[in-house]
């Protein structure tokens, strides 16, 4: 072990993620982690302590869900990693796997919601019918009480199974959803649409029922006040209650068990911390913890606060508001990384948000801009292994937050429909200058790299900013535009339609303007290409198509395939992957 790489031993460390809990029996959970070199569901008795993972594949399983009264986990099964399949499920405590809803088809998965009494609402999403809503109830067949050719999405299950929400885009605005409230019937009780039938950009989502038998209050978020805050909305009266939380930066919020309180979780500036949220009082109670990142937390019954932390330096931990760690996985801990600094630079569309970490030594150094996946996502000071693996090999690594991201409010997260990808590289392009005149970074060992839209945007900018970049390296990329968007799910075609305003039929030049194949032939820098063959995200021909471009110009490149999805599951293919761009850096990156 001692042998081991620090940077492998990040990967190959035992973790674990937040733990789920059934809501009447909450000593049973369910949680995620790699102990055994792969990413997958674990059953957790808290009673007695004993773990059992509950789910073994080749390609890892993350999606997984408790009923309510603990007795039967819901997991999807996939084929290697392409996200289209079914739900099965298991008992709690061991045994065979069964197909959970017999009758229905594969599919994408749009939400699940499981009820008290054994009733599934299950949303699927396929190319031919769209999205579609099933409810489920024991001994009987599926029953489809929705169906529409725009994405949708299954929301919750009121806790007495006689509401259900789900989110839809019948607007046609993939990026602002409206709500409905159906029985389970399929009968209408209310709607709440704030973007006033697609003509306004003010997305909505559901947050959860209120947990009690006959409440009829739902917990949403809207974007009322230009970013994304809780508001409670009763389905039966109509009646909205703002709460008006005084706080910067994206809120989001989930009810405590006894629906006295709401669990806030706060993003801002690319960090994010916890409060307690008195209905009663309407007090705003913060909870104390460390600087860093919360990517996730839930309220227990006993009022407790789990949550899983991390900062850029320290490894995750699923800590509790009592100052225990809740699981610590045997084995070896995960090494510790630089701490990220801020750097604010202002752009053509405001001022831009990047997260730098530095190696040792004195700069300028070779540097490497991780660009995020997306683009509806952030970076934040979190513990991430790759930019980690780059730092111990003496680059520096900026990260940016460019129009598009999340958690800087809802005109910087929609500012870049139409002029989709150049958008994002005008703000990275102004960051590669400051990193540049600041004297971080070496302007001739200038790496642009990310994975899915990042790996998009990587590819466009080593075809529109040829002379800005030394080397590439796109992970999942999307790198011909008009071909991915007919070979992708249809979630993604909705999503591509309304940041490009339409098909490529409709919109040419706009797709044509945003495709990484329209610039192959200006690309001089060596670039590393992988791809999971199974990919339904960014599927593997639209990558070929760009590939077969680089090789008839004889253009330095080399290409990863590898089977599985939209990324790995497996802890060795993770490194490995992050070993060849290692490589494929030192061969080809000047000094």
């Amino acid at each position: 072990m001692n042998e081991m790489p620090e940077w492998e031993k990040r990967f190959r460390a035992p973790r674990v993620g937040l733990p789920d809990w059934a809501e009447d029996a909450p000593d049973r959970s369910l949680f995620v982690s790699n102990a055994t070199g792969t990413y997958e569901l674990y059953a957790w008795d808290r009673t007695t302590g004993d773990q059992r993972r509950a789910t073994d594949r080749p390609n890892g399983t993350t999606d997984g869900v408790l009923t309510p009264d603990g007795q039967w986990i819901w997991w999807f099964d996939d084929t290697d990693g392409d996200e289209f399949g079914v739900w099965r499920r298991q008992p709690f405590t061991g045994g065979a796997d069964e197909t959970a809803v017999p009758g229905l088809d594969p599919s994408y998965p749009a939400g699940l919601a499981l009820g008290r009494d054994g009733t599934a609402v299950v949303g699927r999403s396929t190319d031919d019918d769209g999205s579609t809503i099933h409810v489920v109830r024991p001994g009987s067949a599926p029953a489809e009480i929705y169906r529409h050719r725009e994405s949708a999405g299954v929301g919750d299950l009121s806790h007495d199974g006689t509401l259900i929400a789900f989110e839809h885009t019948e607007h046609g605005d993939a990026m602002h959803s409206a709500l409905r409230v159906v029985r389970p019937d399929g009968t209408a009780v209310a709607e709440l649409d704030d973007t006033k039938g697609g003509t306004e950009e003010l997305g909505l989502e559901v947050l959860g029922f209120a947990p009690l038998a006959g409440d009829t209050r739902l917990l949403i978020a809207h974007q009322r006040r230009g970013r994304w805050e809780p508001m409670i909305w009763d389905v039966s009266s109509g009646e909205e209650t703002d709460l008006a939380l005084d706080l910067p930066g994206d809120v989001s919020a989930e009810w405590y068990p006894d629906g006295s309180g709401l669990l806030v979780v706060h993003s801002f500036e690319a960090r994010s911390g916890l409060f307690r949220f008195d209905l009663a009082t309407r007090s705003l109670i913060e909870i104390e913890t460390p600087a860093g990142s919360v990517s996730g937390a839930t309220a227990r019954p006993d009022g407790t606060v789990e949550y899983l932390w991390s900062s850029a330096a320290s490894p995750s931990e699923v800590r509790s508001t009592t100052g225990e760690v809740v699981l610590d996985p045997p084995g070896f801990k995960a090494p510790g990384s630089v701490p990220v600094q801020d750097a604010w630079v202002e752009g053509p569309g405001g001022r831009i948000h990047a997260l730098v970490q530095r190696p040792a030594g004195d700069g300028p150094f070779p540097t490497l801009f991780e660009i995020h996946g997306g683009p509806t996502w952030h970076d934040s000071d979190a513990f991430a292994s790759g930019p980690a693996a780059w730092i111990d090999h003496g680059y520096a690594v900026v990260r940016v937050n460019y129009r598009g991201s999340t958690g800087y409010g809802r005109a910087w997260t929609d500012a870049l429909k139409h002029r989709v990808g150049l958008i994002e590289l005008e703000d990275i392009a102004a960051v590669r200058d400051w990193a540049v005149s600041s004297g971080l970074a070496d302007p001739a060992r200038l790496i642009l790299a990310g994975g899915s839209w990042g790996g998009y945007l990587t590819l466009l900018g080593l075809g529109t900013q040829p002379d800005a970049w030394a080397l590439g390296l796109a992970a999942v990329p999307v790198a011909d535009y008009v071909t991915a968007y007919h070979d992708e799910m249809e979630a993604l075609k909705a999503m591509d339609r309304t940041l490009l305003g339409g098909t490529p039929e409709e919109v040419p030049d706009r797709f044509r303007a945003s495709s990484p194949l329209t610039y192959v032939d200006a690309v001089r820098a060596p670039v590393y290409i992988s791809a999971g063959v199974n990919d339904p995200r960014c599927p593997i021909r639209q990558v070929e198509n760009y590939v077969d471009r680089l090789v008839a110009r004889g253009a330095a490149h080399e290409v990863y395939r590898y089977d599985a999805g939209h990324g790995s599951l497996v802890v060795e293919e993770r490194i490995k992957q992050v070993r060849l761009e290692l490589d494929f850096a030192a061969r080809h990156l000047a000094g």
